[in-house]
């Protein structure tokens, strides 16, 4: 799987854009605020139909214009297809696979395979739970189209709860209506468990390899899921903890507040790691979920790293450099002195200034 191919209109601080990718590494270098990320969130968003970022589609429409477009063309097994993207300030963003427009987002899953890794990724450890709730969460929504669903139903069902919740505290009569939520948020809420500690399961198979290398087998790391709440125990503390959710007007249980521990040599390194554990234990994820993606597709993802050499080490960017060979890869750097140094190949080279590019 590659992407051949990109155009741009009227995206971010790209008037008009067209560019064409090598099969293996490629890389955006240039000054800060020139629009390199740009190019890697278009890539991410059409493939997962949302920014890394988490920016609304108006957000990503060139200033002063009502729209925006983005064309991607991917080669899969060597057959071409092409998702066209259609931003609107008002309206929901249109998407069409090959010329035939799609009702829901999961109809684009299975196209493309994406793995992004930026900076902030470097922070799924010391972070609060949301951080690692949304790395499982990526994955697993582009791997499982059941997954997606069902996490969609649960935050919506959830969001409706919450809202009654608020209602019955001016209308105690509505308390009556709550049973129905309850059992729509435990169906769905209990698959979104399910699916969350298979999937680290199969992640503790692959990330170990991987973290004992990168440390020259001093460390040994396990990934724990921690639900907040064990699926057949879900509506049993629901009904439980109903007179807290009363008090504060907020649904106090459930998978939206579960965590993952990532313990190195048995010691929980989300409290008691230095930072470079962390930082170390944070790629060891991202490089799992490549081949996580690669075992479960049987072809391999495209990889976008934005600006994240500068802030590892040289042996951790060694490591990663020397795992992406064989990946297309889209590189964001504002030098290039670590491909220099490490002798890396450079399939193609653009060089980003101001919302234009020379290759």
């Amino acid at each position: 799987m590659y992407i051949e191919s990109m155009e741009l209109k009227d995206f971010r601080n790209y008037e008009f854009l067209s560019l064409r990718f090598d099969k293996g590494t490629n890389i955006f270098y240039g000054d800060n605020a020139q629009g390199k990320t740009n190019i890697l969130e278009a890539v991410y968003l059409c493939g997962t139909t949302k920014s890394h970022r988490g920016s609304k589609d108006r957000e990503m429409i060139r200033f002063h214009e009502n729209e925006s477009h983005i064309k991607l063309r991917i080669n899969k097994g060597g057959i071409s297809h092409r998702i066209d993207m259609h931003l609107k300030k008002n309206k929901a963003k249109g998407i069409a696979i090959d010329g035939i427009p799609i009702r829901k987002a999961k109809e684009l899953l299975g196209i493309v395979n994406i793995v992004f890794f930026s900076p902030e990724d470097l922070n799924i450890i010391k972070n609060g739970p949301g951080e690692r709730r949304r790395f499982l969460d990526s994955e697993l929504c582009q791997l499982n189209k059941i997954y997606l669903s069902d996490l969609f139903q649960y935050n919506h069902i959830l969001n409706q709860r919450n809202k009654l919740l608020k209602d019955i505290a001016q209308k105690e009569s509505l308390k009556s209506t709550l049973d129905i939520w309850d059992e729509q948020l435990v169906r769905y809420g209990a698959s979104v468990i399910r699916s969350r500690r298979e999937f680290v399961r199969e992640m503790n198979e692959v990330i170990q390899r991987i973290h004992s290398s990168i440390t020259g087998e001093k460390e040994q790391i396990e990934l724990i899921y921690e639900p907040n709440v064990e699926e057949e125990q879900f509506l049993e503390i629901l009904l439980k903890n109903r007179e807290k959710d009363f008090k504060f007007k907020n649904t106090s249980s459930g998978p939206h507040r579960d965590d993952m521990c990532v313990k190195i040599n048995h010691i929980d390194i989300r409290k008691y790691g230095s930072q470079g554990q962390q930082r170390t234990a944070a790629l060891s994820l991202k490089l799992s979920e490549i081949h996580l993606v690669e075992r479960k597709i049987k072809d391999v993802p495209i990889l976008l790293l934005d600006d994240v050499l500068s802030e590892l080490d040289v042996n951790r960017q060694n490591y990663l450099l020397e795992s992406i060979k064989n990946i297309q890869t889209m590189i964001t750097c504002t030098g290039l002195d670590e491909f220099v140094n490490s002798r890396f190949e450079i399939n193609k080279l653009f060089k980003v200034v101001d919302g234009t590019i020379v290759n």
